[in-house]
């Protein structure tokens, strides 16, 4: 799998509006998206801001995953770090000291408290001017000492940061019935906490992958509205998959859209009985509907079109992840 010019990879798409970041984990994840004209310097907007910076030693996975049951797909870019790199996996909520490293300098007074979700990916942290508001809760699970729902009426910035870098988000928390704002927003589902990926992203052996690049999307917008499909956009991520892919899912790609192509059917390509395989087979067709919906071999292929539940990426609403 190729590394490949990281660094540039990353400087090339924190100035693409069109592009989309995350810093963590399912189930406790920070997004930041920026709209075209929106006011952005150096990292930040006034909804959020980043600082995206892979340690010697990481790798970038780009990858596509189905979403949704029958059309649908996102692609990104995994940044890993090795297992013994990741972040510390405090399980209680725990005052961390100022926010030096704010990407803001006015928010570097501002004191840090860890949430103590326990995720490798990720310190979920909120940053606060008066301490003394979260100090009665240090030492105590977020979920069940009450600070959860002082959170949600005070609505502090948000800042998760983790090995390859961080996200802030300085809008509103929603209310536990509310959705996301639309910009830079985090998402804390416990219930998904403990996992590092879904089983369709081909994360290394011994790495975890701690933040994601969404490149602009041929099929989406990074909210999730549709748009007319692109190819040059396709062809885009096409080129990422080529330098940062795991070749031997972008050569399953290439004999599957041969064999499509030529009317030939399944059995005439082997595929591995894994996950990030079967997910493989399933974008790539999903992506010759799109482009050539009118190749007579996508027929034959209907039934791996469709990826089962649990093959589908669980941020199908995003651009990319």
């Amino acid at each position: 799998m190729s590394i490949g010019p990281i660094d540039d990879l990353v400087r090339r798409h924190l100035d693409d509006p069109d592009a989309g970041w995350s810093v963590g984990a399912p189930g406790g994840i920070a997004e930041f998206v920026r709209n075209r004209g929106e006011p952005y310097d150096a990292g930040a907007t006034p909804r959020g801001a980043i600082r995206i910076e892979p340690p010697e030693g990481a790798v970038a996975v780009a990858y596509r995953t189905p979403a949704g049951p029958d059309l649908g797909w996102n692609h990104a870019v995994a940044f890993c770090v090795p297992a013994s790199a990741t972040a510390p996996r405090r399980t209680v909520l725990t005052e961390l000291g100022p926010d030096a490293d704010a990407v803001r300098s006015d928010d570097r007074d501002g004191v840090l408290f860890d949430l103590g979700l326990g995720s490798p990916a990720v310190e979920a942290c909120v940053r606060v001017p008066d301490p003394d508001v979260l100090r009665p809760f240090a030492g105590q699970p977020l979920f069940s000492s009450g600070a959860a729902a002082l959170l949600i009426e005070q609505s502090p910035h948000r800042v998760f940061r983790g090995p390859a870098g961080r996200v802030e988000v300085f809008a509103a928390i929603p209310p536990p019935d509310g959705r996301s704002p639309d910009g830079p927003h985090t998402h804390l589902l416990p219930h998904l906490l403990g996992r590092t990926h879904p089983a369709t992203v081909p994360v290394p052996d011994g790495t975890v992958p701690v933040a994601h690049l969404y490149p602009a999307h041929p099929g989406k917008e990074h909210d999730g509205r549709s748009r007319p499909y692109s190819p040059e956009r396709d062809a885009a991520f096409t080129s990422l998959l080529d330098a940062f892919g795991d070749p031997a899912l972008v050569e399953l790609d290439r004999a599957v859209t041969e064999a499509v192509r030529d009317g030939r059917g399944p059995d005439t390509v082997d595929v591995p009985p894994s996950p990030p395989a079967r997910a493989t087979v399933s974008v790539t067709l999903r992506r010759l509907a799109a482009a050539e919906p009118d190749l007579p071999g996508l027929a034959l292929w209907r039934p791996q079109r469709t990826a089962p539940d649990d093959e589908r990426d669980p941020h199908g609403d995003r651009n990319g992840g």
